[in-house]
């Protein structure tokens, strides 16, 4: 008999579905090869994506993007934009969508429980003219993030409704959250980068270089 302790490593997609089960209809049809008038609207009020990449050799990734509801601008039926805008010059996105197109995009919208999910292949591109249409503050996007959808369906609210993410009474208190500045100042672990530094490096940055 396993023991608690014993630990069983899953390799079979036979046992996972003895153990998990089988979607239902619903489930099954669920998803569209398109943007249709709901997922247009759906990301018309998403603030907040994250975006997933993988390089080469399968390496993930996952990059949170947010700006003003609509931000992330739907072109037709099967394309949409993503604005690169300012961030650590690490470009991991960037270059695994270079590496390897297949990308999965996941939208939020404050205080709804259901997400939606989107898979496609990305390009990089600079399009003058659209990146006009989506400067903020007078900035360009200096690339844009093209997605040929292949796929997009709604992700039910369980993970969300058991997260209480949107219920403020959960949240941890602020005095409790972790120190971003000393997070990075311990991982970094150079005599001369301080916590305090990495302070006021944010604070400079959060205001005067989000474009």
């Amino acid at each position: 008999m396993q023991t608690p302790s014993e630990k069983t490593y899953i390799s079979s997609f036979v046992v996972l579905e003895m153990l998990i089960g089988q979607p239902s209809e619903i489930v099954k049809n669920k998803a569209i090869a398109m943007l249709d008038h709901h997922c247009r609207k759906f990301i018309d009020l998403s603030p907040f994506m994250i975006l997933s990449t993988a390089d080469a050799k399968g390496r993930t990734d996952a990059s949170p993007r947010g700006d003003g509801p609509g931000f992330v601008k739907v072109l037709n039926d099967n394309k949409l934009v993503i604005p690169e805008r300012k961030g650590n010059k690490r470009m991991d996105s960037l270059k695994n969508i270079l590496d390897n197109p297949h990308v999965g995009l996941l939208f939020f919208i404050p205080g709804l429980g259901e997400t939606l999910r989107v898979n496609g292949k990305a390009k990089l591109i600079q399009d003058g003219p659209l990146s006009e249409e989506l400067a903020v503050q007078g900035k360009n996007p200096l690339i844009l993030i093209e997605v040929e959808v292949e796929e997009a369906f709604i992700h039910c609210a369980k993970a969300i409704k058991r997260s209480g993410l949107w219920n403020q009474e959960s949240w941890a208190a602020s005095s409790s959250l972790p120190s971003a500045a000393q997070m990075l100042a311990d991982h970094i672990n150079l005599p001369c980068v301080t916590a305090g530094d990495i302070e006021k490096n944010l604070e400079v940055s959060y205001r005067e270089r989000l474009y």
